[in-house]
């Protein structure tokens, strides 16, 4: 990342370029208006290095470091045959071979997903190159780039997304080399590390002021996320046939995926829901207002399944401002089961079951840490085991 320095009262430029520290003086003084100048300067600098079209002489023609960097690109021009497989297409054409043979492997959600980094990050970027000709110093300035990249709510781009975004392009440059027979660029290049799942879940006084806020019409829809802990795509895919009152179950077999149904991510996620009382009230109160005729569970206006992105934008943040409670993202419903389960003093084993895990390993790892904020203070139950003899 370039910076600003200050040398005699000048502002210096440092970045690096092509692996080299590159310092160049300015005959600017040191103010604000001139450092946002050079600010901006650096920003498109920068950019032009991610993007390979940085040309030194062009910023800086009387700078030995342009007339080191010009002979180096010049013998690279020289040795290009030795680099590059002499048959091998363009990025953005090997791209699309790519991702039309992959498609028949990958659900509609994440062939969606592909195709946005493709076309939002990867082909700006790396779509009119020789895929042959692509290294590793590209790749990582790029990784670098996105580190700048404004992501929600005026924050940059997550480790997470990030390693999402590279994850097709390691794919592309893999295969592409395979199959052209060329070096593979992608060499060591690990993958960011990633933080601890962000769980924030509501305490039992909160799910109720939230549902004591939540519009009516919505509220046997909020009451099943709270206490069946269903994820947001299973719930909105719930049909009236999964669903057995009477013997207080939900059986979980399908989602909404962006717009469309299918099944289940993995083997664990199919399950049966066993039903507390108050998720029982809640849906029988709901089917009698409900249209029969209907399959899914909870529609809109159109009669249509829900979209999430929309209830969430109109009914789950509204009333979490009504309610005064602190600003949480809808899955935390899910989180908020999970937590008063163990709260509760369930078994980890059942507790995981109804989640749809396959372990309890998640569990502990995500939620554990929450349970002593919820029941009483660690130790106590054995304290208290100890006291009793045994009993």
């Amino acid at each position: 990342m370039g910076v600003l320095n200050v040398r005699n009262g000048k502002l210096v430029l440092q970045f690096r370029y092509r692996g080299q520290r590159c310092r160049e003086q300015t005959q600017l003084p040191d103010n604000k208006a001139n450092r946002n100048r050079l600010d901006r300067l650096l920003k498109r600098i920068e950019a032009e290095i991610v993007l390979d079209t940085f040309d030194y002489s062009a910023y800086f023609p009387k700078s030995s470091m342009a007339k080191r960097f010009a002979e180096v690109k010049r013998r690279e021009e020289t040795a290009k045959s030795y680099f590059e497989a002499p048959e091998s297409p363009k990025f953005q054409e090997f791209a699309e071979i790519w991702l039309a043979e992959m498609k028949v492997e990958w659900s509609h959600g994440h062939l969606v997903d592909v195709e946005g980094v493709l076309n939002k990050y990867l082909l700006p970027t790396f779509g009119s190159k020789r895929i042959s000709a692509i290294n590793k110093a590209q790749i990582m300035q790029f990784r670098s780039f996105l580190a700048k990249v404004p992501g929600r709510n005026a924050q940059f781009l997550s480790p997470s997304r990030i390693n999402h975004i590279m994850t097709p392009l390691r794919m592309i440059l893999n295969e592409a080399a395979d199959r052209y027979d060329f070096t593979p660029a992608w060499k060591n290049i690990k993958a960011l590390k990633v933080g601890r799942t962000e769980v924030d879940p509501f305490s039992l006084e909160e799910v109720e002021r939230f549902l004591k806020y939540v519009d009516e019409e919505y509220h046997a829809y909020y009451v099943t996320r709270f206490f069946t802990g269903m994820r947001t795509g299973e719930v909105d895919g719930l049909m009236w046939e999964a669903v057995d009152l009477e013997n207080k179950t939900i059986t979980v077999s399908q989602s909404i995926v962006r717009g469309r149904l299918k099944g289940l991510k993995t083997d664990g996620s199919y399950r049966v829901i066993q039903l507390t009382d108050r998720v029982v009230e809640a849906l029988e109160k709901h089917c009698v207002c409900a249209d029969k005729k209907l399959k899914y569970v909870f529609t809109n206006a159109q009669n249509r399944h829900l979209n999430y992105a929309v209830v969430a934008r109109s009914v789950w943040y509204p009333a979490i401002e009504r309610a005064g409670l602190k600003r949480r993202n809808p899955y935390q419903t899910r989180h908020t089961f999970a937590t008063l389960l163990l709260a509760a003093g369930e078994s980890p084993e059942w507790i995981a079951n109804q989640m749809g895990h396959t372990t309890t390993t998640m569990l502990f790892r995500v939620y554990s840490r929450y349970v002593p904020n919820l029941t009483r203070r660690d130790g106590s139950a054995f304290a208290a085991f100890l006291n009793a003899g045994g009993n």
